[in-house]
């Protein structure tokens, strides 16, 4: 198995660890950064035969093959100063809007580069992961957390990475629905309970793969029924164009 360095311990780390350890057999060794101390410690404490904390960034990287970098993109300048990196490593960076060219300056190394988008269902090995360029070491790894989707240039990988910046609005959504059904007289409890089995009921849906998106709308509606109702007022084409808008405003940003 690899050894795998991760050099910021967020949310994306912490599923990355979760998903290679946890009720794995044979699980590689994990060496994370001190940045992110409280995860860091947590997950070392959960796995304590297979993930180490590091003194410092460096260290990381000596004692990885595959080195992943999940700081925030704010905090790379500080995080990657002075780091040395053979040209026998793989970095694997998931930093938003970082290009790959930008990565190579800063590190000064000649290692091969991938950027990555693994999703927080990487603790369920149930992320598809968007790689930038395909690496045989890079695709392994995250085939085993739920499957890679490799693409051929940045410019691809960027729209997939906008699409991620879609989830939270998802969320306040459903917080939307929870809000609207307690000022009804729902007690919240039960409004949260219920929205929660609603759409992981959609989750299940969606892994039918043998009927497009378009489709599994279609199907679940029925003439002047309640979804359609609601789709043709709440979610019209006016509301449909701005979200095109803001999902390209978001990528060019990226650009």
């Amino acid at each position: 198995m690899q050894r795998i360095g991760i050099i910021g311990v967020g949310e994306i780390g912490r599923a990355l660890v979760d998903g290679l350890c946890d009720g794995v057999e044979e699980p590689p060794e994990i060496y994370l950064s001190p940045r992110g101390a409280r995860t860091a410690a947590e997950l070392a404490q959960r796995y304590p035969n297979d993930v180490q904390v590091c003194p410092d960034n460096q260290d990381v990287v000596n004692r990885s093959d595959v080195v992943i970098l999940a700081v925030r993109p704010q905090d790379r300048a500080e995080a990657l100063a002075g780091l040395r990196v053979g040209g026998d490593r793989v970095v694997v960076s998931v930093l938003t809007g970082v290009a790959i060219s930008e990565l190579r300056r800063t590190l000064g190394t000649d290692a091969p580069v991938v950027r990555a988008i693994p999703l927080p269902s990487a603790r369920e090995r149930r992320s598809v992961t968007v790689t930038c360029p395909s690496h045989p070491a890079v695709d392994d790894l995250f085939g085993g957390l739920g499957g890679t989707l490799p693409v051929t240039d940045e410019a691809t990988l960027n729209t997939f990475q906008v699409l991620t910046g879609t989830l939270t609005t998802h969320y306040r959504y459903l917080a939307t629905l929870a809000d609207w059904a307690a000022r009804q007289g729902i007690p919240a409890e039960g409004a949260d309970r219920y929205i929660r089995g609603l759409f992981q009921g959609v989750g299940r849906a969606l892994g039918d793969d043998t009927r497009s998106l378009q489709q599994l709308a279609s199907d679940h509606e029925t003439p002047k029924g309640l979804n359609e109702r609601l789709r043709t007022t709440w979610f019209d084409p006016a509301n449909a164009e701005a979200l095109t808008k803001a999902l390209d405003a978001l990528l060019a940003d990226l650009k």
